[in-house]
């Protein structure tokens, strides 16, 4: 774009602003308006076009005031073409915020992104394309760089513009870290289909599975795992949400640093009794008791902070860091642009919980108060087109993102890097002996179980190959 046109842009954003100043910048939040820089602010940051839920746009607010993009319109090349932003959507300074736009029109080979001021007439910035994104295109640097073909899809966070989306350390996969073979860890069709996040708490291994199920795990004497049949937990626990309806569909769960006496936090996707609608929450459960089924005492339903997924494609990972390793490590808040300050946010478990999403591979962190209020502290790509699990390592201070077969089984480590945020530090191909399983869950075993240098790893497979859901390994201390 020349600096004329530029230039023409701003006056006329400037001339549409000042006849409707609702528009502005702040006019609803209690800022001063936003003069016409502070609109062209907004930029179109990364277009996927692969296709159905795919189809997407993402903004970008590159600017220092939050800025209300209601009623404001998307369109391709086709000036029929319209998607009109929802009311009450407001973009606030450096946050993304992305679209699904295959419901109203399809973005082709040979397309064009636009996007508008409520007038439709008004234009605020625009892309074009000649072949399809493979799979992302991505502006690098992130709302003021040139559009490219990103290797990761990153929607909702940061464009993947390195090599791995992550930077730090190399992105080449590498043989796993341990072992090279695997075993089975359960008994023969045990669990059935659907065994999903994994997190283990000493001589127990938590289980969620995506029916609705939390699962008690003890060890089975020969290095297996086996349900706990004592209060309750011999076929799995049930899963309701605050209030005891609906199914939540369970596809992760952590604990705190209190461990399972103060709660196990499950992420789940949606409602199964809704199963075409995103719900994407983390849920509070008191796993003391000796009933069958278990309602969440607390529910973080964080939807309307994310960008728009398919209903099967979200919340897959979440894992907990506790406050102090994030503030040792130098860990930036995004919502302040300044060091992580956990005394900010009051009483909120300790620490901050990691999510990861499936559709789109980007993990996102939060703060949940114990009152019910919530902020995001972070959101940045996994490196990864998905991400089926997370799992934090203190002994290492290090955060684990696995995907699934989607990526060949494919883990990576990422830890804070000097500016704050977490960046990729190693990629691991699954262990040579294990076959690309749809693993879904993954648990490394604590520092105390060292043995000659290797730990116990394990995954669940949500496919239940063979009959198994559950295979363990080693890793590297």
């Amino acid at each position: 774009m020349t600096l004329s046109t530029a230039r023409r842009r701003r006056r006329v954003l400037a001339r549409f602003l000042a006849a409707a100043p609702l528009l502005a910048a702040g006019a609803l939040t209690g800022v001063p308006a936003a003069h016409a820089a502070a609109a062209d602010d907004v930029r179109i940051n990364e277009v996927v076009t692969t296709g159905d839920v795919n189809d997407s746009i993402e903004l970008y607010n590159k600017g220092t005031v939050t800025i209300d993009v209601s009623g404001w319109i998307l369109k391709d090349n086709d000036k029929d073409h319209t998607y009109k932003i929802a009311s009450g959507t407001t973009l606030a300074p450096g946050r993304y915020r992305a679209f699904d736009v295959h419901d109203k029109y399809g973005l082709g080979s040979d397309d064009q992104a636009r996007l508008y001021l409520v007038d439709g007439k008004t234009l605020v910035d625009s892309f074009s394309w000649s072949k399809h994104s493979d799979p992302s295109w991505s502006r690098c640097p992130d709302g003021t760089g040139d559009f490219k073909q990103a290797a990761t899809v990153t929607l909702g966070g940061p464009n993947a513009c390195g090599t791995g989306g992550g930077g730090g350390g190399s992105t080449t996969p590498v043989a796993w870290p341990g072992s090279s073979s695997v075993a089975t860890a359960d008994g023969s069709k045990v669990f059935g289909q659907d065994l999903s996040g994994l997190y283990q708490e000493g001589g127990v291994l938590w289980g969620a599975q995506n029916s609705g199920k939390l699962w008690r795990l003890m060890r089975d004497g020969s290095g297996g795992w086996k349900p706990d049949t004592t209060s309750g937990w011999s076929s799995g626990k049930t899963l309701r949400f605050p209030g005891g309806s609906g199914s939540p569909d369970s596809e992760g769960v952590t604990l705190t640093g209190a461990g399972s006496a103060g709660g196990a936090f499950v992420a789940s996707e949606r409602n199964g009794d809704a199963s075409g609608t995103s719900r994407l929450s983390v849920l509070k459960y008191d796993v003391s008791g000796s009933s069958s089924s278990l309602t969440a005492a607390k529910e973080w339903n964080l939807t309307s902070d994310l960008p728009t997924t398919g209903s099967n494609l979200g919340f897959e990972g979440i894992t907990w860091i506790p406050d102090a390793a994030l503030t040792g490590a130098g860990f930036k808040d995004a919502s302040t642009g300044g060091a992580y300050d956990p005394a900010r946010y009051g009483a909120h478990s300790g620490g901050v919980f990691f999510v990861g999403v499936e559709g789109t591979g980007v993990i996102y962190g939060y703060v949940l108060a114990d009152s019910g209020p919530y902020t995001r502290v972070a959101s940045f790509s996994s490196g990864m087109s998905g991400v089926m699990e997370l799992q934090w390592e203190p002994q290492a201070g290090r955060l684990w993102a696995v995907c699934d077969d989607t990526c060949d089984g494919q883990h990576r480590t990422l830890k804070i890097d000097t500016t704050g945020s977490f960046a990729t530090t190693a990629v691991y191909n699954r262990p040579s002996g294990m076959p690309n399983y749809n693993n879904e869950g993954f648990s490394l075993a604590g520092a105390d179980e060292c043995v000659a240098g290797a730990k116990p790893v394990y995954w669940a497979d949500d496919t239940n190959d063979g009959g198994h859901a559950l295979r363990k390994g080693t890793v590297t201390c």
